[in-house]
């Protein structure tokens, strides 16, 4: 095909159909909608109720095509993707191609070589340097003009990729967004000593704090929540340093770094977030806890603050708590067959204490607010007890704990037991009280939903008898014990399978030959790591006539486990190896969640 000056929808087409990526109907049918498909694609809803277009984002001939969702000709199932579509145009082409993932870019790379007005008008943006090169991404393999120009400009040699249009707009409105709100905000922050920091030399003049009423502050935070949402990150970290502010988000358990911002931003950005969350801005001495609720794509999303005064000033921790990820059905979260049915058969009883143990993090809350969401229902008052609330929601009369006026967990229970609840969920047992009063709220029928920070779900019950509850009392109310973690997932788009070396099994205590497993190699859709997304892996103590005889001071755990295994109980170490074996998991996340 003859190479156009700039990319066009037919060049395009042609381009699929050479590849027998379509076929000729769909070509047809492409080329006779793309008018109507682009005009509604350029079209956005305005408040006045007609239509208007948004300059500088008209849609490049791929998001043209992939917007009529093709299944891409010969391989059913498979969408014909902005993504794919431009990997196909680079390849022809002979091009690299970048799938740009935001988390792996440089802030001061992306904004400071190129303005955005040239940036946003030819659709390009830097990626990285390379041994003295600017990489940049472009949309338009053929528009060579603005290359040259900044090439000739700033005598730098420049590289080009090829990436989808979506992703460079995603960059350009991000990137350029909290990079003119840094900046802004930077330039207006007054110059004073940092009395966060405990290592900096004290200077008598301008010590005031840094103002937090300035717009280009609340952009920047706006923008580090959005990006936080998008990158469906479970917490970002706000940590002060000597002389840089360290932004990282959490993503499937990892942290990684997002951004270095001046210092001079940290406390304006800080305040910023306490104000949302209601907090005390003059307080930065003690510990403080607070939350915001905001919206992301028509979702509500609950956001948990932390903050804690360190060396360098006050350090930030928002967990997101977005409902997709909180609010589950319990037969997608990871549980097996046996675990699932012995689970589901714990929480239909009218009566009784369901304990659920991990560490933190380990996905204790999700599995809690999905089982008390599976049981809520117009007939039922369920009551919860949290420290603090993680989420809130309208089916659950949701109590926080306040241990400053004396509302603890256990003071609370012995209330709540007289607001007439069917179901008690109480946040965590920490001490014998609190222990004590579960137990007599099973005792005269409710159904008690509580955490324990034990390593398994036999070492509970050795737990409780520490906290005083005698043993007849707990083979009499305790109904079942969950022990739980989470198991980064192999990536479906990189796992390759390999042979479990003899030292790996002997480790593992693997019978047999030849065992097979999968692992990521890296890719553009894991970042690299070989990992995407996780799952849980449930083990499941059930109280039976077999065990409850065992149950006794001293205890005999090694008896409690033995009569278990009878009934069918699997360890978290032998379920993790399952779905190892299955090929979800790896043999290195099996070692480092297990042990």
């Amino acid at each position: 095909m003859t190479a156009p000056s700039h990319l066009t929808l037919p060049y395009v087409v042609s381009l699929l159909f050479e590849q027998r990526l379509i076929s000729p109907e769909q070509r047809e049918m492409i080329l006779e909608g793309a008018k109507a498909q682009e005009a509604r694609l350029i079209a956005v809803p305005h408040q006045s109720g007609r239509r208007v277009h948004r300059a500088g984002e008209a849609p490049s001939p791929a998001q043209i095509v992939s917007s009529f969702n093709l299944e891409t000709h010969g391989d059913r199932g498979r969408i014909l993707s902005e993504d794919a579509i431009t990997e196909a145009l680079a390849k022809y082409l002979r091009l690299p191609y970048l799938k740009i993932d935001p988390l792996k870019l440089d802030l001061d790379i992306v904004t400071t070589h190129i303005p955005r007005p040239f940036a946003l008008r030819h659709l390009i943006v830097p990626v990285a340097m390379r041994d003295g090169d600017l990489v940049v991404a472009t949309a338009d393999p053929f528009d060579d003009e603005p290359l040259r120009e900044f090439s000739t400009a700033h005598r730098m040699k420049v590289r080009r990729v090829l990436s989808s249009c979506s992703d460079i707009q995603k960059v350009l409105r991000d990137f350029y967004g909290f990079r003119a709100s840094v900046v802004a905000a930077e330039a207006e922050a007054s110059a004073g000593a940092d009395l966060g920091n405990l290592e900096q030399f004290f200077r008598m003049k301008g010590n005031q704090e840094l103002a937090e009423s300035e717009g280009h502050v609340i952009s920047a935070v706006d923008f580090l929540l959005s990006y936080a949402f998008d990158q469906r990150a479970s917490d970002i970290h706000i940590e002060p340093k000597r002389e840089k502010c360290l932004i990282r988000f959490r993503l499937d358990g990892l942290l990684h770094t997002i951004h270095l911002l001046p210092k001079p931003l940290h406390a304006p950005i800080v305040s910023r977030i306490k104000l949302l969350a209601r907090m005390d801005l003059a307080e930065k001495r003690r510990p403080q806890d607070g939350r915001i609720k905001t919206s992301h794509n028509g979702k509500d999303v609950e956001l948990r603050i932390s903050t804690v005064p360190t060396a360098f000033g006050e350090k930030v921790v928002i967990r997101i708590f977005d409902p997709d990820i909180l609010l589950q059905a319990l037969d997608t979260i990871g549980f097996y067959a046996r675990e699932y049915r012995l689970y589901t058969s714990f929480i239909q009883r009218p009566n009784g204490i369901i304990l659920v143990t991990g560490p933190t993090g380990s996905g204790k809350t999700t599995t809690l607010y999905s089982s008390l969401r599976t049981l809520s229902s117009p007939e039922i008052n369920i009551v919860t007890i949290e420290d603090p609330i993680e989420m809130v929601m309208e089916e659950f009369n949701q109590i926080a704990v306040q241990p400053a006026i004396g509302v603890t967990f256990a003071t609370i229970l012995r209330t709540v037991l007289r607001q007439d609840p069917d179901i008690v969920m109480v946040g965590e047992i920490r001490d014998r009280e609190t222990a004590e009063n579960a137990v007599q709220a099973a005792l005269t029928g409710h159904l008690v939903l509580s955490t324990l920070h034990t390593n398994d779900a036999p070492s509970s019950i050795a737990r409780l008898i520490d906290l005083g509850i005698p043993p007849y009392l707990i083979s009499a109310t305790v109904a079942g014990i969950v022990a739980q973690r989470l198991l980064r997932k192999v990536c479906p788009h990189c796992a390759v399978s390999r042979t479990l070396t003899p030292e790996e099994q002997q480790y593992l205590q693997l019978a047999g030959t030849s065992l097979t497993v999968r692992e990521g190699s890296g890719c553009r859709e894991c970042r690299g790591t070989g990992y995407k997304g996780r799952t849980g892996v449930f083990e499941v103590l059930e109280l039976s006539e077999r065990i409850r005889p065992l149950v006794t001071e001293p205890l005999d755990l090694a008896a409690v486990v033995a009569a278990a295994v009878q009934d069918g109980y699997a360890t978290l170490r032998q379920i993790a190896i399952r779905k190892m074996l299955e090929g979800i998991t790896t043999y290195d996340e099996v070692v480092s969640i297990t042990g």
